[in-house]
């Protein structure tokens, strides 16, 4: 029995002294958003950081409640001492804020579209439309297909920055509902979710002034990898737990 508990209680110190030395990172968002810090992310070795996403809200960074539904996820790409810079990789919606949209009665059209921008970023876009009564199988193809052809051409002649501004905005979201009005008089469309295929040419400019922006009270942690989980289970308890990732 005692040679037992030796070996629990030296296990035990194993794992503290693993927490002990680690270190926390600050986490900053890309020059898109001002460079603005988001998050806080322990690790033993920055090699263990680069990867790791975090998800903040628009009203996080600017303090606007009307964008509260509106999530942005950013994935660390460099460390510098204490300072993990990221790059944006997409975006979605709060899940609460599709379910208050699509309730009976109403019919739903989902349109996925890649496109390039004018920068060179291949984005995919996923786009919801909701019509207040039923509608033809029809109508749903010619509305997939004008969001499809303006969505290409909006890549054309805009940077990724300038489309994630007009997303943010809404303004991409109204373009797209005005250009279905040839087809059918769709009330909404929203973009649901937006992703980064493959990176383009430089870093995006900045989109929101910095006098709009603020500093999150309570930065989420970011999502470690599976290459750092061999750190016990005593350990892990004093992380938050990450974020699952959609689609």
């Amino acid at each position: 029995m005692a040679p037992a508990k030796k070996t629990k209680v030296s296990a035990g110190r194993k794992v503290k002294d693993k927490w002990k030395a680690k270190e926390w990172y600050k986490i900053h968002a890309p020059r898109m958003f001002n460079e603005a810090e988001i998050g806080e992310t322990p690790s033993a070795d920055p090699e263990f950081v680069l990867g790791r996403t975090v998800e903040v809200t628009v009203q996080d960074l600017t303090g606007d409640f009307s964008k509260m539904h509106i999530k942005l996820r950013f994935k660390v790409v460099s460390v510098d001492g204490s300072d993990a810079k990221t790059a944006f990789i997409g975006h979605d919606l709060t899940s609460d804020y599709v379910r208050r949209l699509t309730r009976r009665r109403k019919t739903k059209t989902d349109h996925v579209v890649d496109i390039v921008t004018k920068d060179g970023f291949t984005y995919r876009i996923k786009t919801m439309s909701i019509a207040e009564r039923r509608i033809q199988s029809s109508q749903e193809d010619g509305m997939r297909r004008i969001i499809g052809e303006t969505l290409v051409q909006i890549g054309q002649e805009k940077t990724l920055s300038e489309i994630v501004k007009d997303i943010v905005s809404g303004d991409l979201a109204k373009n797209l509902a005005r250009a279905c009005r040839v087809v059918i008089p769709i009330k909404r469309i929203e973009i649901r979710k937006s992703e980064v295929l493959a990176m383009g040419e430089g870093e995006p400019e900045s989109i929101i002034p910095e006098s709009e922006m603020v500093q999150p009270e309570e930065a989420a942690p970011a999502e470690e990898p599976a290459a750092e989980e061999t750190v016990e289970a005593e350990a892990e308890v004093a992380e938050a737990p990450a974020e699952e990732t959609t689609e």
